[in-house]
């Protein structure tokens, strides 16, 4: 329940005056709204207000709209006739003023007709901006209205820039909402987010799927302070809007709308012909139409937000049903023509150019990257992004690479350009700032020495490679002064992790985890996630691997609105600090800890355990999702990835479709015979574990093997040498050229920490062929398989294998005297790292033929001399399932 503010003046709706922080001698209020009839909902109040208080209303009657006043209530009524010009109203309206005095409650017709008396936006603007600051003066208190989309930047900026308060008005569902855009010298942290007017009260909407809903049932033009000069952009879009006012729906597949339809595509969304056919069968003239409104500048919109609009759309076509079940999403998408035009404004497109260079593209990129975070936007670009951010509000977004090569067929770019949050709190001007800083952060990701090798690697470096971002809303709900959502993930059409026999690869995978889905496409180098085939949710990869509350996720991202950034929190944490979560859709009680608990008086949130048990049995996420996964992947008539998130109001969930992609696969599920037999005395390594990629049987030229023992025992600042030592042996020609190179060692390749694992890149190790990732170096540290993660889609695009090793569970085994024993070649390629041979090894095969056997669907993989001679001695277990 919201306080009251203890004031003379009120709106006559306490909850109002609370979340305006109270309403001040001289405040001009301004209500955008639909309809003169919404604007006399907040009117009504009002004038009972002037009335209960003892102040005299004073009602300006020039509209041809109905009364704001009955007849015959006693107000001072003036009616004036803005017919008779601009000059003449104007002065009649401040002579009443003036006659009144100081004080009283001022009621102004809605402002929009004013506009239609003088054939002019910009004169409506000159009104407001001579009348508000005269009311002010005279510390009068006055409403006025305007008719959202009616009006140019020429009649709404001056409005907006010279009134004290600004609120948006939205009727949906027969319930109003209203969301303040501006509130002169008052700040709260909640003031500008989207509130309900329940009864006397205005709480806030504390969860993405109702706000966006909220705000896209409101028809919009594009941002207010777009440039309406019709140059070739603007044109296009209005023969588009023509056409459709001027004909029925039918005709929307007419030859002239077909031709604009494809033209406006290669304008603004893509200009891939594969994505294109798709775009043009499932996205309609309307529906770009409205993509168009919300794009800042001109250019195309890029990789990511395609795939995100053509997957709602392929859903949207297929099924009624996931109109309901979707949350609505209320993106913006910065045109790629504004990335070209800032590298230009801020002297940086000559420094763009001679990264198509392949033998020196690195050459100058941090200089470039530093100019980037220097520069500066366009007045447009600016003003643009402003309104951006009033929309908004207070909610979190999130501000998204989304380059034209990115997300599509055969390269996905995952992880290589930046993403950024915009937690946006604060005053307007830092959050304006921080919106900036984002943009300007990804632009310069696009320079980065990650993103340049990739496309090296691809022979992209000379294809055009503009960076549009995705703008998104980030979905979830405010918790006090955190805000996450309940679940999030990543999905796949195809499931390339087939650990049990009884799991069909065609039905799909998800891995799941509670808060920000950071979790899910970040590797986290101290947790777990929640992986789920989708035909057969109860079995876990996790069985043989230990008890499932040890590989549980145990930490959570969400975003701290008091610190202003995205913060890891612990589990346990956060249900203490959040008792209205759904934990029994998310969690399981553990029966164990509950009895020590009980034994021995602990706190009871430690039994919760993150399992997702009752959402994967209890519900039919699981049969959504499959549907979900596979009627995107028919259309695409190729597998694909997504990204999502799933909240629960009111007992019922809703999903958010945040990306699709096409799922980089190389052959996986195919798998060879194994081996019959194999000599006790040839065998090398053996797991039965995680084993993810292309089922093979391939010869190793080398092994590169960090010594467990060894590795354990340096300091933190040597186990980042080993890593760059690495690196630079994997690119010694004479070493990787034409050679098939396995790659072992203790923790987990890539972390971040080097107390877990080796801190390396994956572009300094990717000239490999297999990974290994042995249990060794913490007893309580397993392999987390990384499905959906940037690590995963880095593996598969570059056709390397994955194996995890556990060397003291049963079918296991890890020939250590092969490894530390045989001759070391490291200084043969590295002369000057002799002294790191006691903890990096570089072992040849020998004469005889060295195989490595895996088995993506039976989890198996064993890695042996193969010397052609009938065995006596074997290797069991191999067959066993």
């Amino acid at each position: 329940m919201f306080g009251k503010v203890a004031t003379k003046l009120t709106t006559g709706l306490g909850g109002l005056d609370y979340i305006l922080r109270g309403i001040l001698a001289g405040d001009n209020v301004v209500w955008q709204v639909n309809s003169s009839q919404q604007y006399k909902y907040f009117v009504k109040p009002y004038i009972q207000a002037a009335a209960r208080t003892g102040n005299e209303l004073i009602y300006l009657r020039f509209s041809g709209h109905e009364p704001l006043v009955p007849d015959d209530m006693e107000v001072q009524k003036h009616v004036l006739e803005p017919g008779k010009g601009f000059e003449t109203f104007i002065n009649d309206v401040h002579q009443i003023i003036k006659s009144n005095g100081r004080g009283g409650y001022y009621l102004f017709d809605c402002l929009s007709d004013l506009a239609d008396y003088w054939y002019s936006d910009q004169m409506l603007g000159n009104f407001f901006r001579l009348t508000c600051p005269y009311l002010f003066d005279v510390e009068a208190l006055a409403y006025f209205s305007l008719y959202r989309n009616y009006h140019s930047i020429y009649g709404t900026n001056p409005i907006l820039n010279t009134a004290q308060i600004f609120i948006d008005v939205f009727h949906h569902k027969e319930q109003f909402y209203v969301q303040p855009i501006k509130v002169q010298y008052r700040y709260s942290p909640t003031m500008y987010m989207l509130h309900k007017w329940q009864d006397d009260e205005f709480p806030i909407v504390n969860n993405s799927a109702t706000i966006s809903e909220v705000l896209t049932s409101a028809p919009r033009l594009q941002l207010s302070s777009a440039n309406y000069e019709l140059g070739i952009w603007n044109r296009t879009f209005l023969l588009a809007e023509e056409l459709l006012k001027n004909c029925d729906s039918p005709q929307e597949n007419s030859q002239e709308a077909q031709n604009l339809k494809d033209k406006l595509i290669r304008m603004a969304i893509s200009r891939d012909e594969r994505i294109s056919q798709l775009l043009k069968k499932y996205l309609t003239l309307e529906e770009i139409l409205n993509i168009g409104k919300r794009v800042i500048g001109t250019g195309l919109i890029g990789g990511k937000a395609v795939g995100m609009l053509l997957a709602r759309a392929i859903l949207d076509k297929s099924d009624q049903r996931w109109q309901e079940m979707l949350e609505s999403h209320d993106s913006f998408y910065l045109g790629s023509d504004v990335f070209y035009t800032f590298l230009v404004r801020n002297g940086i497109w000559w420094e763009r150019q001679r990264q198509k260079d392949k033998e020196d593209f690195l050459e100058g990129s941090a200089r470039a990257r530093q100019r980037v975070l220097l520069g500066t936007f366009p007045d447009y670009i600016e003003n643009q992004l402003s309104d951006l951010l009033d929309y908004f509000g207070q909610s979190p977004f999130i501000v998204r690479s989304s380059s034209l090569l990115e997300d599509n067929f055969g390269n996905a770019f995952a992880g290589k350009y930046e993403s950024v949050f915009c937690v946006n709190q604060g005053p307007r001007i830092k959050r304006l700032e921080d919106l900036q800083t984002a943009i300007k952060t990804i632009y310069a990701s696009a320079m980065s020495e990650k993103a340049l090798i990739y496309r090296a690697q691809r022979g992209l470096l000379d294809h055009d490679e503009q960076m549009a971002l995705l703008i998104q809303r980030v979905s979830g709900s405010f918790y006090g002064t955190l805000f996450m959502p309940h679940i999030a993930g990543v999905g796949f059409s195809f499931n390339p992790f087939v650990w049990n026999e009884s799991i069909d690869p065609q039905a799909g995978v998800i891995r799941l985890v509670f808060g920000l889905g950071t979790r899910a496409v970040d590797r986290s180098d101290d947790d777990y996630t929640r992986v789920v085939a989708l035909n057969a949710p109860e079995k876990r990869p996790e069985a043989g691997a230990g008890e499932v509350r040890q590989y549980t996720q145990k930490k959570v991202d969400v975003l701290d609105l008091e610190a202003n950034q995205l913060s890891p929190s612990d589990f346990y944490e956060i249900v203490k600090r959040v008792p209205d979560l759904p934990l029994d859709i998310l969690a399981s009680r553990d029966p164990a800890v509950e009895k020590q608990i009980r034994e021995h008086k602990m706190d009871s949130t430690l039994a919760w355990v993150l399992t997702f048990e009752k959402l994967l049995t209890q519900t039919d996420f699981v049969k959504n999702m499959r549907t979900m996964l596979k009627t995107i992947h028919q259309a695409y008539d190729y597998p694909v990835d997504i990204e999502f998130t799933c909240n629960f109001i009111n007992g019922n969930y809703k999903i958010n479709l945040l990306q699709c992609r096409p799922l980089q696969v190389k052959g996986v599920g195919e798998n060879p015979e194994p081996p019959a037999r194999i000599a006790e005395s040839d065998l090398i390594m053996k797991t039965r574990g995680a084993v993810i990629g292309q089922g093979r049987i391939t010869g190793i030229d080398r092994f590169v093997y960090v010594t467990p023992s060894a590795y354990s025992q340096l300091p933190i600042r040597d186990r980042y040498t080993v890593a760059r030592i690495i690196g630079q042996l994997m690119h010694v020609p004479e070493f990787s050229q034409d050679k098939t190179i396995m790659l072992l060692g203790p923790g987990r390749w890539g972390t971040t920490s080097p107390e877990l694992g080796v801190p390396i890149s994956f572009s300094e190790i990717d000239t490999v062929s297999v990974i290994c990732e042995m249990v060794e170096m913490h007893e309580n540290l397993v392999p987390d398989v990384s499905l959906g993660t940037h690590l995963f889609s880095d593996l598969v695009e570059m056709d390397i294998l994955y194996i995890a090793l556990f060397p003291n569970q049963t079918h296991n085994y890890l020939n250590k005297d092969f490894f530390e024993n045989s001759p070391n070649h490291l200084s043969r390629y590295l002369p000057d790292m002799e002294k790191w041979a006691g903890v990096l090894r570089v072992v040849e095969s020998q004469d005889s033929n060295t195989l490595l056997y895996a088995n993506t669907l039976s989890q198996d993989a064993v890695c042996y001399f193969d010397n052609e001679q009938p065995l006596p001695e074997t290797v069991d277990g191999l067959r066993e399932q």
